[in-house]
């Protein structure tokens, strides 16, 4: 029998060589890159797919609450509120009063089955408002939103307080299915790090539920109750 090797393998031996080795480990690689952005988009979708069943239920519970007084919505508050109530400086005897509000998840957990409700699986917390661009609570007292809203705060999802300090409800709602009620805190959690990329999960007083961007959600801010 001959002896001697030949691209480095023995005659009459099965297995790799290092450059059919290095080949498919190159390939492997390739797959993965290909892969890795549409299994990322997935459990993604998945994420928003959770929340807005999540505010869905959270409407429900809203509508619960407006029937046990009188259609008005909940008299609650949400972080940015409570930690950050110079937002309010033009409404000040409501401002005034938010110390003594308490906040979303506080308000509605006799409303809901699980406090899970209040968590989007995306939150991975902040450090500035989206639309106000302040700290929540300068002073340190908590000094933001990390690791998560739910974490730190007990609910992912904040409110249009404007209805709450104005004692609105269904009767005096003037178009419902453009007034955003709850959203996600930030629009990173399912978006890119630019604002044109910011994504929300929206629930909307007619109860439906969609998914926004930055300047749809800034657009229904500045729309009258």
């Amino acid at each position: 029998m001959q002896s001697g090797l030949k691209l480095g393998r023995r005659t009459g031996e099965s297995g790799f060589t290092l450059i059919e080795l290095l080949t498919v480990i190159a390939i492997i690689a390739v797959l993965a890159a290909l892969l890795f952005p549409v299994f990322s988009s997935a459990r993604e979708k998945a994420r928003q797919t959770s929340c807005l069943s999540n505010l869905r239920q959270l409407g429900l519970a809203i509508s619960m609450y407006s029937q046990d007084y009188d259609g008005l919505y909940p008299y609650m508050v949400d972080p940015a509120d409570k930690f950050t109530p110079q937002i309010w400086s033009s409404m000040p005897q409501f401002q005034a009063e938010i110390p003594n509000i308490g906040l979303v998840s506080q308000v509605l957990q006799t409303y809901v089955k699980s406090a899970e409700l209040f968590h989007c699986p995306s939150d991975t917390g902040f450090d500035q408002e989206d639309f106000t661009g302040l700290d929540i609570d300068p002073a340190g007292t908590p000094p933001n939103a990390n690791p998560s809203s739910f974490k730190k705060f007990g609910t992912s999802y904040y409110y249009r307080t404007e209805i709450a300090a104005v004692h609105a409800g269904d009767s005096t709602f003037q178009t419902p299915s453009q007034l955003n009620v709850l959203f996600d805190g930030a629009g990173r959690w399912h978006g890119g790090r630019s604002r044109q990329d910011w994504r929300y999960m929206v629930l909307f007083g007619d109860g439906h539920t969609k998914n926004q961007s930055f300047s749809q959600l800034t657009e229904e801010w500045a729309m009258p109750l």
